[in-house]
């Protein structure tokens, strides 16, 4: 069965829609990464500029930023969902996330609230911190009724859920699922982060030779995947978990090299077929060096690839997805040229790393882009790579 992302929204530090997103990536513009304290430790981050929607008064329990995230990205694709559940029903249309921190900042708002009044705010719902939150919350606007979860897995978070989504329909329990996911900023990733001393204080640098960590960001996206023919096809998936170290790549790199040919195999692709290969790319010195060697021994030093990160920041859970809907815009666009997102680091080459051929600014296939590749690493050697073609 072909599975297609019939659409896409979605919103970061680089845009929030898909012609904005496009434009700004492939200018490699850094603009949306700015210096913060407000979460407690002074350091870059990407955050999402656009006014949000307003959550109804009906829906209060769900009231957070990642659900006002997750409400915004559903509105650019509100006319395919509400096609969707006309076409096959609500009860055949499901909704599969993938966060990391939800709704927290609610409660380390509601928590400060509690250090001065002495009481909860009264506006403060637990649920607006659950992990499942985003799911339950997008089933109920649109009254959807087939199965409605959220996986957490860290940094891949996303990128599992389109293997759920995925799976909900091979088995016959669905013919549409909403997929993606959303991560907003929050200080438990922050300082989080900051405490393992993976935070960079200044703009991130992909690759570079003086890497010293991530920005953290925040995003949403969503897209529609059915049987039904859309713009780009969900071709191959592959996980695996090394189960390595808790925080810490796995130097030799197995498991994410077999992450990238499950995938391949899946997808009934060789290497040299991946036109465009997103790297996770986190800008941190040990993953940037892992995912070096294993790209380099999967495709060898030519697959054009970058790392997004450098214009987005790390939205952490909501990565995966966010990184395949920039591979769906370059697969969804009719352009002869081919041009690709550049790897923006504003930093001197690692000579030290395999070598890869990162993508450097104004970089061009020089014809149509037809299939990509995208990565995602996290906690715990928890890795997903994804193939996505043109239709």
């Amino acid at each position: 069965m072909t599975l297609y992302l019939n659409d896409v929204g979605l919103l970061c530090a680089v845009g929030n829609s898909k012609a904005e997103v496009l434009k700004r990536l492939l200018a490699g513009d850094r603009s949306g990464l700015a210096s913060s304290g407000e979460f407690g430790t002074r350091c870059m981050v990407g955050a999402v500029t656009a006014e949000l929607p307003e959550i109804d008064e009906r829906y209060r329990i769900y009231n957070c930023r990642n659900n006002r995230l997750l409400l915004a990205a559903l509105s650019q694709i509100e006319p395919t969902v509400s096609g969707m559940i006309a076409r096959f029903g609500a009860d055949r249309i499901g909704i599969v996330l993938g966060t990391s921190t939800s709704g927290v900042r609610n409660t380390e708002l509601a928590l400060d609230y509690l250090a001065d009044h002495g009481v909860l705010p009264d506006e403060y719902h637990y649920k607006q911190q659950q992990m499942g939150a985003g799911a339950d919350f997008l089933a109920d606007f649109f009254g959807i009724l087939g199965p409605a979860y959220t996986i957490s897995t860290a940094c891949s978070s996303s990128g599992k859920a389109f293997a759920s989504a995925r799976r909900l329909i091979r088995q016959g329990l669905c013919d549409a699922v909403i997929v993606g996911g959303a991560d907003s900023l929050c200080g438990l990733t922050v300082n989080g982060f900051a405490a393992l001393e993976s935070v960079s204080s200044e703009m991130c640098k992909p690759f570079g030779l003086h890497r010293d960590g991530i920005n953290i960001g925040e995003a949403a996206s969503l897209f529609v995947l059915s049987s039904e023919p859309g713009p780009v096809i969900l071709q191959g998936i592959g996980a695996t978990s090394d189960a390595y170290h808790f925080a810490a790549p796995n130097p030799d790199a197995t498991d994410v090299v077999k992450a990238m040919q499950i995938a391949l195999d899946d997808a009934g692709k060789a290497p040299a077929e991946i036109d465009y290969l997103n790297l996770h790319g986190t800008a941190t010195v040990l993953n940037d060096a892992m995912e070096s060697k294993a790209v380099n021994a999967v495709f060898g030093p030519a697959v054009a690839a970058s790392s997004s990160k450098g214009m987005t920041g790390h939205t952490l859970g909501a990565a995966a997805a966010l990184e395949l809907a920039f591979c769906w815009l370059l697969l969804a666009r009719d352009d002869g040229q081919g041009g690709l997102i550049p790897n923006i680091n504003d930093d001197e080459p690692d000579m030290a790393l395999p070598t890869l051929n990162l993508v450097k600014k104004g970089g061009a296939l020089g014809r149509r882009i037809n299939t990509c590749q995208s990565n995602s690493f996290a906690f715990g050697g928890n890795n997903v790579s994804i193939v996505v073609g043109r239709a």
